[in-house]
């Protein structure tokens, strides 16, 4: 269900159908498909049949300062999703059994608001523990991403790229790319060495937008009095305008943050000591 307040008691996050989905990422390119719904792997038993689908999820975590993240774990099974439900409130633990089970697990939207504020201890707890980070968010604005890709590349993280898309119209938006790879297997041993790279679009207001509305017109197939709802369609852009603004802000104050708080890091250093090349001398 939908996580805005009000809106989860009527409202899902998605009605996307899983084969419809299937269809459109084969259709726009994809060599192979994952689908990380939130908290939940039910919605894709009608993919498990093909060869070229592997289940992933997006669990949402709580941090040792109490805030919330979304971590994508990929390639699972359904008992990694039940042994990685209960350490959700456990990072240590969480990632310990990741590492056990050689499951590759990031941080997702890293410089969004989405799920909340930040601390400087969220930051360090991403450096220290997680592999990778979500590069190339397929409905963020492209400053958040930006930003993602640098603290990638400083952190020498593994990026990921994908759509974030919680309708049919932007599937496939941005994806995580192997060069080399030619079989599913070959794909996911590249996705744990790191050996991929994000590719594709970012999104922003407009793509945000679209998304909220055609979710939001869905919600009269399950309730018929949800055509009532109809006038707040007016007030959708006021509200994706002021989280794509939200989003700005947090990506450019993070990103000055950790900048700044690196470059006291480096200024702390002792400087390294130039020494003269030695003199050879020929020998008789």
């Amino acid at each position: 269900m939908c996580t805005v307040p009000l809106a989860r008691r009527f409202c899902r996050e998605s009605y996307n159908d899983p084969l419809a989905l299937y269809e459109t990422l084969k259709r726009r390119g994809m060599d192979l498909v994952t689908v990380t719904d939130h908290d939940s792997i039910d919605a894709v038993e009608p993919l498990r049949r093909f060869p070229d689908f592997f289940l992933s999820e997006e669990i949402t975590c709580t941090l040792p300062s109490g805030m919330e993240v979304h971590v994508g774990v990929y390639d699972i099974t359904e008992c990694d999703h039940l042994e990685l439900q209960r350490r959700r409130d456990d990072i240590p633990a969480f990632a310990s059994y990741c590492r056990e089970r050689r499951i590759l697990y990031a941080v997702n939207h890293v410089f969004s608001a989405l799920t909340g504020s930040r601390t400087y201890a969220d930051f360090a707890l991403f450096e220290d523990v997680f592999p990778a980070l979500e590069t190339i968010n397929g409905h963020i604005a492209p400053a958040s991403n930006r930003e993602a890709e640098a603290l990638s590349a400083l952190w020498r993280k593994i990026p990921l790229g994908g759509s974030d898309s919680h309708t049919l119209a932007e599937l496939g938006r941005a994806f995580t790319e192997a060069p080399g790879a030619h079989t599913r297997q070959e794909f996911l041993d590249a996705l744990r060495a790191g050996h991929v790279r994000a590719r594709g679009a970012s999104g922003g207001f407009r793509v945000l937008t679209w998304a909220v509305w055609t979710i939001a017109v869905n919600v009269p197939r399950e309730h018929a009095w949800g055509f009532l709802l109809a006038p707040l369609l007016l007030a959708v852009p006021f509200a994706t305008l002021g989280a794509s603004f939200r989003d700005r802000a947090f990506a450019a104050l993070w990103g000055w943050r950790l900048g700044a708080r690196l470059r006291v890091r480096d200024s702390r250093r002792p400087a390294k000591v130039r020494l003269a090349p030695p003199v050879l001398q020929d020998t008789l």
